[in-house]
Parts: structure tokens; sequence; C-alpha cells
């Protein structure tokens, strides 16, 4: 695999892991007013931005996994450190959600 399209699937995982996390951070304040199910369709948009980053991820995994020959670059860890902390805070934020609700009432 040529570095050019290394970079392009990292950045494409970047990408799409950064809007996930933009999306989670834009319902804490919505769990925090008390808006409950506007915060859950943020977290649910956040979701579908990761799947897209994970997508990327799998492909490159399958290829992987067929004996294609990819050497790994620095962006390329970047990017799957992006999408697992992306990831891991938007963990965090549906079991947040859930603990808003019990706190301040649904």
């Amino acid at each position: 695999m040529e570095s050019a399209e290394i970079q392009t699937i990292a950045f494409t995982i970047i990408l799409h892991a950064g809007n996930g996390r933009t999306l989670v951070h834009e319902a804490f304040p919505l769990m925090r007013a008390g808006k409950y199910e506007e915060a859950e369709a943020k977290l649910q948009e956040a979701n579908d931005a990761l799947v897209e980053a994970h997508n990327a991820q799998t492909d490159l995994l399958h290829r992987y996994a067929n004996g294609e020959d990819i050497n790994m670059e620095i962006i390329m860890v970047h990017a799957q450190d992006h999408l697992m902390t992306s990831t891991t805070l938007r963990e965090m934020a549906m079991e947040m959600l859930e603990m808003y609700k019990v706190v301040k009432g649904n």
C-alpha cells in the first residue's frame, strides 16, 4: 500500500472521529440543561460519525488480514488514537446522560 493511500485512510479516520468528538461535546450542555432527547440525538449522530471512522479502520484491517503489505505511519497511529479516545468519550457521555436523568429526573 502506498504512503498516500495510508495517509488518506488515516485522515478519513481522523475526520470522522473528530466529527464524532465534536458532537459528543455538543451533547454535554444539552445534558446539563435537561434536554435529554436532544442530547441523545447528538450522541446518535456522534455514533454515526464514529461508525464511519471505524469502517475505514476495518477496511484497512481486512486488507492487512488478506496479506496486503501495509507500512504503518505515525499519522495512522494518531488516527487510531483519535478514534479510540473519541469512542471512549462517547461511551462515557452515554453513561453521564443516564446519570443526569436519575439525578435531575427524566
